[in-house]
């Protein structure tokens, strides 16, 4: 049996932005990451809707998908429940599912018991009234009420992005204050000396007239009347929610409340964290709102220590790489709101090398470097808008291999992604699997990789051009070259004479600069010789600048037209994903 409350699959169907999701979280920390706008804010909310510690909730329209409030909206939670929630000590009975790894299904009456799973199946339903129904789903599939009384004692404890949350710091129904101090019945005695004020006391002379000449009114009415002034709550807000905790800063005692952002989120933790285990689940939106990088990693530490389920989201690369050295599972939802599980294994590498790939709407995976130039270069004219404010990354895949990996990885967890990569002829029937999965989204060279495709378009008497850096220099680059054709003087006119007859020059020349534009190390004399023809990569386009200065290249040079023909139907993928009209040939223009 569970020490706390576990949620071992939740179904969300029509709720704000979400059509429909289905998710078997992980029982501890599961770390939410993703673009913005696609939905993992309205999980936590969904969650903190369902076990909501009281009634007086609030709907719109707008809670109801695509404002249609006619075909309401469900949020059901199959949930493992502790011994210590006290189901036993309600008024209704409550009679468990049994968790088959997938769903909550019937018990079977013959089986031996001991190993199955006791699960309950709750739910809230906005009708299209705009009134909530709180149930549980019995495996006969008759209906019950869904108390309160038990709502609160799972005691969600939720900490949003609001810069005002501050509710598990004061004695509101549910918070993580009231689970912890009111045992008994303190919020009464606290409302009982608080009437027992003399507010009256405070009324000037001319205050104490008016009250008394409305008494009189009131009496004369038929009204009740012998008036007096006490402290009173709101529709919706007790007297309870009133009383909050004060710490000292310089000898004055002030609300916890008033604090920064951050102290209040570790505050809020430390006091759900004093409460029963058995009583808490945690959801945080933003975890690292209000928090330095140190004190981010250390309440993520916290909650991978802590033992209970938690749900987070977050915007942080710091919070993604810090989840990656714990026991939190990351889960990635995508632009579609569909949410699948990122395996530590497959992905450990990219989190350290670029965290930010899972914090993308659409991340594109770039084989190396070189690539993602490349792509950042295209891409700042082929979107209506800039591609980082739409939610674009494009990321370092870390290589041809390591790419496949991850890509993989990302398949199986259904996200929407996109992919950019060299054909170095291995693995062909996994890459087309890959392919087959991304579709036009997905794109591979027929052969080769990307220096050795650009430059293959560029013509003969324009290669030599190639050696110019962007400011004009060229000595580096043509000496890569003198180096490989083994002569002293590297100078044009002695690296095209060495390239051999005029028949036959500049396809020389041509292969003589792929080879040293990827750091092709076949024909070294030795392993000396490898190491540096290896690093004449770095001399060209092995850089972050040199694939955007291949883009700048292939223009000037006028390659470009035989190139967009080739990306055109990736960079169109990619539009479509953001319901944005393909581009005709030709309209690409870097």
């Amino acid at each position: 049996m569970t020490s706390h409350p576990i949620i071992k699959r939740l179904d969300i169907t029509r709720f704000r932005g979400i059509e429909h999701l289905e998710w078997r979280p992980a029982n501890g920390v599961n770390v939410m990451v993703g673009g913005g706008d696609s939905g993992k804010s309205t999980v936590l909310h969904a969650i903190a809707l369902l076990f909501s510690p009281t009634n007086a909730v609030q709907i719109l329209e707008t809670d109801y998908f695509n404002r249609r409030s006619d075909e309401g909206f469900s949020i059901e939670a199959t949930v493992e429940l502790p011994d210590e929630i006290g189901l036993a000590n309600l008024q209704q009975t409550f009679w468990p599912w049994t968790w088959d790894g997938q769903a909550g299904v019937i018990p079977d009456a013959d089986a031996s018991g001991g190993q199955e799973t006791p699960v309950y199946r709750l739910r809230v339903r906005g009708t299209s009234e705009l009134d909530l129904a709180w149930e549980v789903v019995q495996p006969n599939d008759e209906v019950v009420a869904l108390p309160v009384s038990l709502r609160r004692r799972v005691g969600v404890v939720r900490l949003t992005n609001d810069d005002r949350n501050d509710r598990d710091l004061r004695l509101v129904a549910g918070s993580a204050l009231d689970r912890l101090l009111s045992n008994g019945n303190l919020k009464s005695r606290i409302s009982q000396k608080i009437s027992e004020v003399d507010i009256d006391a405070a009324l000037q002379e001319g205050e104490t007239e008016a009250l008394r000449e409305l008494d009189s009114k009131l009496q004369k009415a038929g009204l009740p009347h012998d008036l007096a002034l006490g402290l009173t709550s709101s529709q919706g807000l007790s007297i309870g929610a009133l009383i909050g905790l004060l710490a000292s800063r310089d000898d004055v005692m002030l609300p916890l409340a008033s604090w920064g952002a951050g102290t209040r989120r570790m505050s809020s933790l430390e006091i759900a964290g004093s409460t029963e285990a058995a009583t808490r689940l945690t959801i945080i939106d933003e975890i690292e709102r209000g928090l330095e990088p140190y004190r981010l990693r250390q309440l993520i530490v916290k909650l991978d220590e802590g033992g209970g389920q938690c749900f987070v989201t977050t915007h942080s690369p710091v919070a993604v790489a810090a989840a990656g050295r714990g026991v939190s599972a990351l889960w990635y939802v995508d632009i579609k709101a569909k949410i699948g599980s990122l395996p530590r294994e497959a992905i450990e590498n990219q989190q350290k090398r670029d965290p930010e790939t899972f914090l993308a709407k659409l991340p594109v995976i770039a084989e190396g470097i070189t690539e993602v130039g490349f792509l950042r270069r295209i891409f700042q004219t082929a979107f209506a808008a800039q591609p980082e404010f739409l939610g674009i990354r494009v990321c370092d895949g870390g290589g041809n291999d390591t790419m496949l990996g991850l890509l993989e990885a990302l398949r199986d967890a259904g996200l929407t992604l996109g992919a950019f990569c060299d054909d170095e002829g291995r693995f062909s029937g996994r890459w087309k699997a890959i392919s087959e999965a991304l579709g036009p989204r997905f794109f591979q060279w027929p052969k080769g990789c990307l220096e050795e495709n650009v430059i293959k378009h560029i013509a003969d008497k324009n290669l030599m051009a190639l050696a110019r850096d962007p400011d004009g220099a060229s000595g580096r680059r043509l000496r890569t070259l003198a180096v490989r054709l083994d002569i002293a003087e590297k100078d044009e006119t002695s690296i095209l004479k060495a390239c051999g007859a005029p028949e036959m020059r500049f396809a020389r020349l041509r292969s003589v600069i792929i080879a040293a534009a990827t750091g092709d190390t076949e024909g070294a004399p030795n392993d000396e010789a490898k190491k540096e023809w290896k690093s004449h990569s770095r001399e060209w386009f092995k850089s972050l600048q040199g694939g955007s200065e291949l883009v700048d290249k292939a223009v000037q040079l006028k390659a470009w037209p035989k190139i967009e023909t080739d990306i055109l139907p990736f960079i169109n993928g990619l539009r479509a994903a953001f319901g944005q009209p393909a581009l005709a040939l030709g309209a690409l223009r870097p």
